[in-house]
């Protein structure tokens, strides 16, 4: 069976990149299925994904190959097959439409993860983990065991192989170690409101200043609380007539496909960092 992988590269920009690269694949037997490509002239740097098919040579030999190419241009790259599901840990809280939604979007086939365990902070979703046969972890978290926690959720993070860690709606700040352990792999979700209606219940706050547009950031999480480089976003309107309760549904509607569309381009290696922004081949 014909063998797919994707393989993701930045560099300084320079002329031939797209014929360096398709050229180095056209010699090891490859066969372009898509290529997307987009050079930035604020940075100076050049970014590509390319999947492509390949029957003549292995993961290992293609790595090896791409290395010679790599060091001539100076590029940061991966390769990865395309069949190969992005082993992934869910941390939660108490609020569960972005965990309902991720489970049942990899439960339908929708999301190419392999959602390996679910870490929270309270007790409320061991049941929904079960139904999906997924190992559950309740980790409490105070201020006085917080380290310890964050040790004991790394520790399943890395006995897991997780490359991905997803923060659905988990409410506990991360220390700027562990921030920066899970540096280009964890996506946080959070309402669009920051930073405007920054604490608790910010539906009740945009509700009682009369807000007229809701919407969700996903994005990589740093140690600047809430400010790593953005996946996606979306808005949806609001008007006089929302109650809190209306209000409130709609954002976490919004919420859970905002997560969903970062969780599926982040797991297809459709993201590359570009500083503090992303780009993102769609």
């Amino acid at each position: 069976m014909t063998q797919a992988y994707i393989l993701t590269l930045s560099c300084p920009d320079r002329l031939g990149l797209v014929h360096a690269v398709s050229g180095f694949l056209l010699e090891q037997g490859g066969n372009i299925e898509e290529a997307a490509q987009y050079n930035d002239p604020a940075t100076g740097l050049f970014f590509m994904r390319v999947q492509f098919a390949c029957d003549d040579k292995d993961a290992s030999a293609l790595k090896a190959a791409i290395t010679a190419l790599a060091d001539q241009y100076q590029m940061q790259w991966s390769l990865h097959s395309k069949a190969e599901r992005m082993k992934t840990v869910i941390m939660v809280s108490k609020e569960g439409h972005c965990l309902n939604d991720l489970l049942f979007r990899w439960k339908s086939g929708l999301l190419p993860i392999e959602i390996r365990a679910i870490v929270s902070n309270h007790r409320e979703f061991y049941q929904l983990a079960a139904s999906y046969n997924i190992p559950f972890h309740h980790i409490p978290v105070t201020a006085g065991t917080k380290a310890q926690a964050e040790e004991r959720q790394y520790e399943i993070i890395q006995e897991e192989g997780a490359e991905l860690v997803v923060l659905a709606r988990y409410m506990q700040v991360l220390s700027n170690d562990l921030c920066t352990k899970l540096s280009g792999r964890a996506i946080n979700i959070h309402h669009s409101f920051l930073p405007s209606f920054k604490g608790a219940k910010p539906y009740y706050q945009a509700h009682d200043r009369g807000v007229k547009l809701i919407g969700a950031t996903a994005h990589y999480v740093t140690a600047d609380l809430d400010e790593g480089p953005i996946i996606e976003q979306d808005v949806a309107r609001a008007d006089h007539t929302d109650t809190v309760e209306t209000l409130t549904a709609r954002g976490r509607d919004t919420e859970s496909q905002v997560l969903a569309r970062a969780v599926k381009w982040h797991s297809e290696r459709r993201v590359i960092l570009n500083g503090h922004k992303t780009v993102v081949f769609r």
